[in-house]
C-alpha cells in the first residue's frame, strides 16, 4: 500500500555551551527584567534550512523570576502522565539486509549512532515484522508448505529466514542497546491457514485460530533462544487493508477479539508469556476498531492496549480511545516518509508535530517511524511502496545519508528516555504556531520539545513554578531542552 503522507557525530560538542562548529547559534532573546540566574539548560535545534542539525547551542538560563513579557508556556512536573517506552523505527527484512551488506566497521559505526545513548542518538524501541511484509527479499511465513497441506502441529515452523539477517543484526544492536524494546506484526498467517489459500489477501481461517496462536508462541520463544525479547505483538498489521500483491490478511474487530480471547490470549497464558497483546495496529481515521475489540470483556483482560499508523486520520483518534478506555495502553507504531514528500522543513514540522508531539500529547507510550534503513533505490522492496524512505538511505558503498526522520526522531529518543514520564504542558496561543511537549525522566532531568511551524522566530518563556527559561525559538525550527 502507498503510504500516503507526507556522519552527525554525537560527541562531546553536543554538550558544550561554547563549540559552535556544528551550525549558527540562535539569537539570545532580547532583555527583560528577569531576576537571578539559579541554574541552565541545554539545548539542540534542527531548522528547515538545514543549518542547523541536532546542533548544540549555548546554554540558556534559568531564572527565579516567572514573571515575563514574552507568550509563555506552564510545565506543572508533579502532573504526570503515560510512561514512555522509547522512540525508533522498524527493522524490516529489507532494512536488516541492507544493514548486513555493510562492511563491518560501517556497520558497527551506523549502529552505535542509531542506538547508543552516549555516543549516538539513543533509539530504544524496534518493530519487526512476523514473517514477510512488503520490505523483506520474498514472501514467506515461518510454516510455509506446499499447496493443498495442512500443518496443525507446526512441525515445519522455522524462523530461518530471520536468522540470516534479521537476528544477526538485531543482536548487535543489543551491544548498544540492551534494553531495547521489540514489537513484532505479522503481515500474513501462513497460506494454509486462510480462506484465500494466499499470502495476498483473505482472512485467518477459524478452525486454525489455535495453531495460529501455537505459532506466535513458538515465534517468542524461537527469538527468546536468540536472546532476544519480543515485548509485544499485534495481531495483524493493517487488519482493515488487503492486497494480492504482498503478503497482508483481512482481520475484523469482532475476528480480532475473537481470535485473542480463544487463542492468542490463552495460549500466552498457558505458555507462561508475558509478552503483551496490542490490538488494532492500523490508522487513526478507524477508532471504532479498537474500542469494539477492547469492548469484548473476554478479549480485552488480555489485552495491553491498542496501535495507531498516520496513514489516514487525525491523531486525536488516540485520545479517543484512551477516553473510552483509560486502563489501556496506546502505542504509535507506524508511519513513512517517501519521495511524494521531500521538502525537508515541511516534512520535519509535519512529523514533530504530529508523530512525536502529537501522539505523545496522545496518551502513546511510543513513537515509531516505519523501515530504519533502506538503499538508495528506496529499497529492497516486495510488491509494496517503491518510494518510501528510511530513516536513513545507505549506499552500495555504505554511505549512509541521514534523512529528515532520523533528526525527527533524534529530537525525542535521545532526550526523553524509557521510563520518562510525560507531564503536564500548557499550550501556545494559537496564533504562534508553536507546539510543545514535556518529559521528565527517571534521573530527575526535564524535557521540553519545542516546534515552531511559523515563518518567524518566537521568544517565549517556560515557566515552572517560580522559575523560568527564556528562548528564542527561531522560524521552522525544532528545539529540545534540556535541565535539572
Amino acid at each position: 500500500m502507498r503510504k500516503t503522507l507526507l556522519l552527525l557525530s554525537l560527541v562531546g560538542m553536543f554538550w558544550s555551551c561554547s563549540d559552535n562548529e556544528d551550525g549558527p547559534v540562535t539569537p539570545p532573546p532580547p532583555a527583560q527584567n528577569n531576576g537571578n540566574v539559579i541554574g541552565s539548560a541545554n539545548v539542540w535545534v534542527t531548522n528547515g534550512s538545514k543549518e542547523k542539525l541536532l546542533s548544540g547551542q549555548p546554554s540558556l538560563n534559568i531564572y527565579d523570576n516567572n514573571a515575563t513579557d514574552y507568550p509563555s508556556v506552564s510545565v506543572d512536573f508533579s502532573q504526570q502522565y503515560q510512561e514512555i517506552d522509547g522512540f525508533g523505527a522498524a527493522l524490516t527484512g529489507s532494512s536488516a539486509y541492507v544493514i548486513s551488506q555493510m562492511n563491518a566497521t560501517q556497520k558497527e559505526a551506523l549502529l552505535k549512532d542509531l542506538f547508543s545513548e552516549q555516543e549516538g542518538i539513543g533509539l530504544s524501541y524496534l518493530r519487526l515484522t512476523i514473517g514477510a511484509s512488503d520490505f523483506s527479499l520474498q514472501d514467506f511465513t515461518y510454516d510455509d508448505i506446499p499447496a493443498g497441506s495442512t500443518d496443525p502441529n507446526l512441525e515445519q515452523f522455522s524462523i530461518a529466514e530471520d536468522e540470516a539477517h534479521v537476528i544477526p543484526v538485531l543482536q548487535s544492536v543489543l551491544g548498544y542497546a540492551p534494553g531495547i524494546k521489540i514489537v513484532s506484526s505479522p503481515w500474513s498467517a501462513p497460506a494454509w491457514m486462510k480462506d484465500s489459500g494466499s499470502l495476498g489477501g483473505g482472512s485467518l481461517d477459524p478452525q486454525w485460530y489455535g495453531a495460529y496462536g501455537d505459532y506466535f508462541v513458538k515465534y517468542i520463544n524461537a527469538y527468546a533462544n536468540h536472546g532476544i525479547t519480543i515485548d509485544a505483538v499485534t495481531p495483524q498489521n493493517e487488519p482493515l487493508h488487503e492486497t494480492g500483491g504482498y503478503p497482508t490478511m483481512g482481520m475484523t474487530a469482532t475476528e480480532q477479539a475473537e481470535f485473542i480471547k480463544s487463542s492468542l490470549g490463552p495460549k500466552f497464558q498457558q505458555a507462561g508469556l508475558t509478552t503483551k497483546i496490542i490490538a488494532y495496529d492500523h490508522n487513526f481515521d478507524q477508532p471504532s476498531y479498537p474500542i469494539s475489540v477492547l469492548g469484548d470483556a473476554e478479549a480485552a483482560q488480555y489485552i495491553d492496549g491498542s496501535a495507531f499508523h498516520a496513514y489516514g486520520g487525525d491523531v486525536s483518534a488516540m485520545n479517543q480511545v484512551h477516553a473510552a478506555f483509560p486502563d489501556k495502553k496506546l502505542y504509535f507504531t507506524e508511519v513513512s516518509g517517501g519521495e511524494w514528500s521531500t521538502d525537508f522543513s515541511s516534512n520535519l514540522k509535519w512529523n514533530v508535530g504530529n508523530i512525536f508531539i502529537g501522539t505523545t500529547r496522545n496518551w502513546s507510550k511510543n513513537a515509531l517511524l516505519w523501515n530504519l534503513a533502506l538503499n538508495s533505490n528506496h529499497g529492497p522492496t516486495n510488491g509494496g511502496c517503491t518510494d518510501c524512505r528510511g530513516v536513513v538511505t545507505v549506499s552500495s558503498s555504505g554511505q549512509v545519508t541521514k534523512n529528515v526522520e532520523y533528526y525527527c526522531l533524534a529530537h525525542f529518543s535521545k532526550f526523553v528516555r524509557p521510563g520518562a514520564k510525560r507531564v503536564n504542558s500548557s499550550n501556545f496561543d494559537n496564533s504562534l504556531n508553536i507546539r510543545n511537549v514535556a518529559f521528565i525522566n527517571t534521573d530527575g532531568s526535564k524535557v521540553m520539545v519545542l516546534l515552531n511551524e511559523s515563518s518567524q522566530n518566537r521568544t517565549v518563556s517556560i515557566v515552572v513554578g517560580e522559575t523560568k527559561i527564556n528562548y528564542s525559538v527561531e522560524a521552522n525550527s525544532v528545539a529540545t531542552i534540556v535541565w535539572q
